[in-house]
């Protein structure tokens, strides 16, 4: 028996036999992470389980149309008990935010992930860096094990994989990816035109305000493989966009013919920048860089939130991004 399966079949047993679980992902989540939580949820909820879907942000209105979207809500303030706490989608724990310090103890934590910059936390730990999505792990775990398995679940996976891969563009997405999504659809009975609408068609103006603020930051640099944008507080504040209005705007960026490095700095009102970083070539590292700044994630796609102004911020990343592309032209 694999490794990787005799894993499978250890959390399997553990979903069947404790009875109180917390689901947990990271602090400003994605389709990937909320999907994946849903859809375990709703498994443990068909096995009579009780489960606590915890994020430290809540459901976000993008998201909201998931099957089953009220079940995640936003941690309590007094911590609680559960037999099995499970982190999913999360590189680095403390990135649960307040979903971890919601947990007051657990016998179990469970660490599923697709991150390679993951160290492994928790007492069962399943990290696959050739998964494009977490939820192509889930599928699988609930596939191979037995669990139960409906339409809800299937919705929700298949909105967890078609975000992370980019509605199925990134490197990543394999065969396996297409063989998924395919059984996804076939046993869930999912309408794809009305899922890809509402994750796809369905951004609210302010959302479109938003990119015409930063495409004005919009640089280059490095004789234009790098470009980037920023988004100041103030500019938030003007806009009264939310946190996840920003998902995905710094793929505008990425697409620009020549571009090798996209970066999109975000000033936080803790004192941090919030850095993202996408790279269009595996010979330029975004996880190596991005975890010299405290950060991680994968090699085409990383971030890290890094104290200072949003001018000192953006001056050492762009600085260590350019150093970076030195050493590789």
């Amino acid at each position: 028996m694999s490794a990787a399966r005799s894993k499978f079949e250890e959390i399997g047993r553990i979903l069947r036999e404790h009875q109180r679980f917390a689901v947990l992902s990271h602090v400003r989540p994605d389709g990937d992470a909320l999907g994946s939580q849903l859809a375990v949820a709703l498994s443990l909820k068909q096995l009579g389980k009780e489960v606590r879907v915890w994020n430290e942000d809540g459901m976000l209105e993008k998201y909201s149309f998931l099957p089953r979207a009220e079940l995640l809500t936003k941690p309590p303030s007094a911590p609680e008990v559960v037999d099995v706490a499970i982190a999913l989608d999360t590189a680095i724990q403390n990135r649960l935010g307040t979903a971890l310090a919601a947990i007051r103890s657990a016998k179990i934590w469970l660490n599923i992930d697709h991150h390679r910059s993951n160290p492994g936390y928790g007492d069962l730990v399943i990290i696959d860096p050739s998964a494009p999505a977490t939820g192509e792990i889930m599928f699988t775990l609930i596939k191979s094990q037995g669990l139960p398995f409906n339409h809800d679940i299937a919705e929700n996976l298949y909105a967890a994989i078609s975000t992370d891969t980019g509605s199925f563009q990134y490197p990543k997405t394999s065969a396996r990816t297409f063989e998924i999504a395919a059984e996804l659809v076939r046993a869930g009975g999912l309408d794809i035109g009305e899922i890809s609408k509402q994750l796809y068609e369905n951004y609210p103006r302010r959302r479109l305000e938003l990119l015409r603020e930063l495409l004005r930051t919009m640089r280059f640099s490095e004789c234009g493989k790098v470009a980037s944008c920023s988004l100041s507080l103030q500019t938030a504040a003007e806009l009264a966009v939310l946190p996840e209005d920003n998902e995905g705007l710094i793929d505008h960026l990425r697409a620009i013919r020549g571009v090798i490095v996209a970066v999109f700095f975000e000033e936080l009102a803790d004192g941090k920048v919030r850095v993202s970083m996408r790279s269009k070539s595996s010979a330029v590292d975004v996880c190596a860089i991005c975890q010299k700044f405290g950060g991680g994630g994968h090699t085409l796609a990383a971030g890290a939130r890094i104290r200072g102004t949003l001018a000192e911020v953006e001056e050492k990343v762009l600085e260590e991004i350019g150093e970076v592309l030195k050493s590789h032209s």
